[in-house]
Order: structure tokens, then sequence, then C-alpha cells
């Protein structure tokens, strides 16, 4: 195995597998801060730039503890959105997946019974938005009493939205005896508020990248009547010519207008916000991570668990009312160190929020002019062209487990009563396999999903043609390729 820094945090072969396949090779400032402190146990307050790795901060130490034996969650993850949640979730599963962890996330406008169905079966980990955890909590359909380690994620954002009371609740059905963590870009009194009620002697840790965010995003402002936002994005779009970028709006409203001004310009565009279907945003959501489209025009319901490296421009159409929405809108660039830029339309009526802003921003954000008539003019084939230009498609995170694990569909599942138990019998009845071979295993109601490690599918896939699982011999073929990453979802979050 190559040398990975990692390693030094004495970490299991499996985790240490899992993320260098994943590109992780060097510890970012907060991993570095934070990996060592939760394997030991201790609780922490961790105030870290967005964009900084923190997710990976907190679930390799949670994967690296989690016993597998265990049926019940071990660990549960906070966090204020549901696109959050499933980027998050998505991590985890993973990082954790040479050792099987299960993951489920847990959230609003998405069926309740078959969330309450998954968490019937062996569930390690719990990522899940306060409003459906409570509704989960209050019907008894999930049970807390193994959780050892809870994470709330973007702090900040819980307090602002609300969510205090309903946190507060949900800690209160955890065992008393767990490991705590918050993290936050900001922190506003509520947070230490919270934490002298439920942390045990926590850990502050303040990650001060050297390479601050400020430094790294260029931002200005233009001043503009609101009758004339409109016009001014069209111009402003067409002489930054971002290869992509996500445009904030404060309402859906504003977010269709927007989306229908750049269709006119010819922009293949799509939207999101919080009045879509769950699915339909989720979709809309890998799509951009994918580059199938250059422009997302979004409510704040974008700000957060958009984990994508390279959005050139972040353009605030409306500014937002607090601080917080702005350090987690503007941190959609300059991710992982890379640069970015920032642009937010200011009218007379946003001058009370922009003081704050600029505050924060250690006063970095320069107002300029608005481009003339002839810079539009000459920027505009350089625009076209641009339009026609298909964009480079990028791969899924998961992606390159492609090259060592085969995912396999057996055609039976819950209502022929196969369980985990037999799909393990079976493969290790094969000469050369071992449960170190055997990835995650799915089982839904007519099919079940499992994977093969170690490059070991092809063999297996022949030898189950006429191998017996459960008393006689099933069809069972290769997740068809085109859908691997479909199919990867659905062994995160199994139907």
């Amino acid at each position: 195995m190559s040398t990975n820094s990692f390693e030094k945090f004495n970490l299991s072969e499996e985790i240490v597998r899992a993320i260098n396949i994943l590109g992780y090779t060097e510890p970012t400032s907060v991993q570095e801060e934070v990996i060592p402190q939760l394997l030991q146990g201790k609780d922490l307050i961790v105030k870290s730039q967005t964009g900084s790795g923190k997710t990976a901060a907190f679930a390799i130490p949670m994967c690296e503890i989690i016993e597998w034996e265990e049926r019940k969650p071990q660990v549960l993850v906070l966090t204020p959105t549901r696109e959050l949640a499933l980027q998050i979730q998505e991590d985890i599963f993973n990082i954790g997946r040479y050792k099987r962890i299960k993951v489920e996330a847990v959230f609003g406008r998405s069926s309740f019974e078959k969330q309450e169905k998954n968490l019937k079966q062996r569930t390690h980990v719990v990522v899940a938005t306060p409003g459906r955890l409570i509704d989960h909590l209050t019907r008894g359909t999930i049970d807390l009493s193994k959780i050892t380690n809870v994470v709330i994620d973007e702090s900040d954002e819980m307090m602002a939205m609300g969510f205090i009371e309903q946190i507060e609740n949900i800690i209160k059905a955890i065992p008393n005896k767990r490991t705590m963590a918050l993290f936050s870009a900001t922190m506003p009194p509520a947070i230490k508020k919270l934490s002298q009620s439920y942390l045990k002697a926590p850990q502050f840790i303040e990650v001060k990248a050297e390479n601050k965010i400020i430094d790294r995003i260029q931002q200005h402002y233009y001043e503009v009547d609101y009758d004339n936002k409109v016009a001014l994005l069209e111009d402003v779009i067409v002489v930054e010519n971002p290869e992509s970028s996500i445009i904030f709006c404060n309402t859906k409203a504003a977010v269709e207008e927007i989306a229908d001004a750049l269709f006119e310009l010819g922009v293949e565009v799509a939207t999101l916000h919080g009045g879509m279907e769950q699915r339909h945003r989720t979709a809309v959501i890998n799509d951009f991570k994918h580059g199938y489209f250059r422009y997302l025009v979004a409510t704040d319901v974008a700000s957060r668990g958009l984990d994508i490296a390279d959005i050139a421009l972040v353009l605030n159409f409306d500014l937002p009312e607090n601080v917080e929405s702005y350090v987690h809108r503007i941190g959609r660039t300059a991710r992982f160190e890379n640069h970015g830029q920032a642009v937010s339309f200011v009218t007379s009526s946003d001058y009370r929020y922009l003081e704050p802003i600029m505050e924060t921003m250690e006063g970095t954000i320069e107002k300029v002019a608005h481009p003339t008539t002839e810079q539009v003019e000459a920027s505009l084939p350089a625009f076209e062209q641009k339009q026609e230009t298909k964009m480079q498609i990028k791969k899924e995170k998961g992606h390159d487990f492609k090259d060592e694990i085969m995912k396999l569909h057996i055609n039976a599942g819950k209502k022929t009563k196969m369980r985990a138990g037999d799909v393990v019998g079976a493969l290790c009845g094969i000469e050369g396999m071992t449960g170190e071979d055997i990835g995650v295993i799915s089982i839904l109601d007519v099919s079940t999903f499992v994977e093969i490690l170690n490059s070991k599918g092809e063999m297996v896939l022949e030898k189950l043609q006429d191998f017996p699982i459960k008393g006689r011999v099933r069809r069972v073929n290769k997740a068809n390729e085109t859908t691997y990453e479909s199919d990867l979802k659905n062994s995160i979050n199994p139907e």
C-alpha cells in the first residue's frame, strides 16, 4: 500500500484503503486537529470555514470506531438540510464501505415508511434533519439507545433556522455517555449556550487556514435599482462568462424569473428551491455536480451540501439577510484551496445587510461599476461560443471504487425471506472467498444487491450461475455499468 499521511492516526486497513481510493493523502488543517480528538472520545466545538474538509474530519473517526456487529445506530449526524444530509451520507458510505458500514439518511419530504423499513435493518449511522428525526422518535420507529457519537454539522445554520428546541429534545433521547462535536463556520452565542448545556469539557478548535477564504475569493458588488437587476445580471454573466456558476435568490419567484431570463440568453440552466420534490432536487444537484449544465439558479437550499470543487462564480442576485448565509453562499466557490469569485447585487434597501457582511469580510468586498455596452458587445462572441461547448463530465466520488468492487444483483429479496446471512453464507462457501471480500448488502423487496470486493467479482459472478443461495440457484447478474451510480445510491438508501 502506498504511503498515506492518514496512517499516522492508526486507522484500520479498511479505512485507509477507502480514503486512498477517494484521493485523501494529506489531512487538511481541520482533519489534522479533529480526527485524533474524536478517536479519543473528546467533546469538540469546531469553527472551520466551509470547504475545509470537515465532513471527512468527523466521518473518518466515526467510521473507525463503529462496531459492525451492533445492529442499532451508533453514530448520529444532525444537519439542517436534506441536501447536506445526502452529501454526508454518501461521504460516510464511501469512507466506510470496506467496513460494510450502513448509513441511513432521515429527512422530510421523503417516504417515512421507507425510512422506517430501512431503520429496522442493521444501521450503523443515521444522518438526519431534526424535524424528521423527531417524527421517528415520537412514533417509536428509531432506537437511539446505542448512540455513542453525535455530530451537529452547520450548527450556526441550525440555530438560524430555529432548530434549537428540537436539537435539545433529540439530545435528551440519547445516552448520556456519548461524544459530541459541534461544527460551524461562524460562532453565534446560541452555539456557546448549547455547548455549555450538553457538552462535557469541550475542546474548542478554530482552524484558521493560512490561505483564508477571503484571500481566495475575489468579492465585489454592484449597486443597482431593483427594476434593473435582471438586465444587470444578463450583462454580468456575458462579461464574466464563468465556466460554472450558482446564482442565489431569496425567493422561489425570483429563481424562476432569473432562470427564464437566462434561458432567453441561450444558457442551459436548472433551478433549485424548497418547493421542488426531493427526488427532483437531488437529481438537479447530481447533474450539476457532474457538469451537465453550467448555471444553477437557487435559493439557500443550495448554499450548503454542494460539495463541488470548481464553481467559478457565485452571484448573489438577492443579498442574503444575514452574515452566515453570505459566508455559506460564497463558500460554494474557492473550495479545497481553489480560488473563486463572488458577486453581489445591492439595492438601496440592502445596505442594512451589507454593512455587517462587509465587517465580517474585513472590508474585502469592493464596489464596482456596471459593465459598459461596449464591454458586453465585445464579450458576447466568447460567451456564445462557450454556451455551445459541452462541459467535461465529472466522475462521481465513489467512481474509482469500480476497479476493485463489483456490484451484483440477485433476483430474490425480502418477499422470498432472503436475509444477509443467507447471502454471506453462500458467498463464503465459494472457494477463495472470505467475509472480508463481501461489501455492503442491501436487501429490497424482490432484489438483493451485494458488493464483491478485492477484484473477485467476475469469479463470484461465474460461480453463482449454478451455486445455490438459500437452497436454490438464483438469477445473478452484474449491476449495469451505465446505472452503477444509481445502484450505488440504492445501496446507500435502499428502497
